[in-house]
């Protein structure tokens, strides 16, 4: 046998080895981009497709915040709290499409960006939060709630970031919840927020760290 033919042997179980290693780093990398309880892409995950998609001149950031979560969840149970999220992220997910993203930024928060190829966006999110707002299949019919949505066109501030659009969405969303509206555009910035009690007045809760269920 020739040496190179030894040497091939020899170095073919340890690439064999590194292939493998490699395709299990990457699968714990795509699990862990996952969050466990709705299957959308946690933060990290909705970041890096996120900013592909704005892009696209048409793209559309929407934040979402689900109303009155803790009473859901003190009321009926965090089961009834849990099966919400989930139904609130599946249709969330169902309305960006395979040419858009949702994702679960923590607690009852939930982001997504849309490619608005018809230039309906407001109609658009005008019947998603509808869909948002059924109860949730095979529970109790009192388990649902209403889901504030805040929503900016990218194309509007073409200087903006994802962070800074997703701020525009935020301070929107703040807005809707407030007045009860249902969905607000971006575009005033921050006049529709308060200072001092920005978030003090927003029903259930918010976390940017593990997102299991607020309570």
């Amino acid at each position: 046998m020739s040496t190179l033919a030894t040497l091939l042997l020899a170095v073919l179980p340890l690439v064999a080895g590194w292939v493998v290693h490699v395709r299990w780093l990457h699968r714990c990398l795509s699990t862990a981009r996952l969050d466990p309880l709705t299957g959308l892409v946690t933060r990290d995950g909705f970041t890096r497709r996120a900013n592909a998609l704005l892009k696209d001149p048409r793209a559309v950031v929407v934040l979402a915040d689900v109303d009155k979560f803790k009473q859901i969840n003190d009321t009926h149970g965090h089961a009834a709290g849990d099966a919400l999220l989930k139904a609130t992220a599946d249709r969330l997910a169902h309305h960006a499409g395979r040419s858009g993203i949702a994702g679960r930024l923590g607690g009852d928060e939930f982001a997504a960006v849309l490619i608005d190829t018809h230039g309906t966006a407001a109609d658009m999110l005008t019947l998603l939060h509808g869909v948002l707002a059924r109860p949730v299949d095979g529970h109790d019919p009192d388990v649902h709630t209403t889901v504030s949505l805040g929503w900016v066109r990218a194309a509007d501030f073409p200087a903006d970031n994802l962070s800074e659009l997703l701020r525009r969405a935020d301070e929107a969303m703040y807005a809707a919840k407030q007045a009860r509206s249902g969905t607000r555009r971006a575009g005033l910035g921050r006049l529709f927020a308060t200072i001092a009690g920005r978030r003090s007045g927003r029903t259930g809760t918010r976390s940017d760290g593990p997102v299991g269920v607020a309570v």
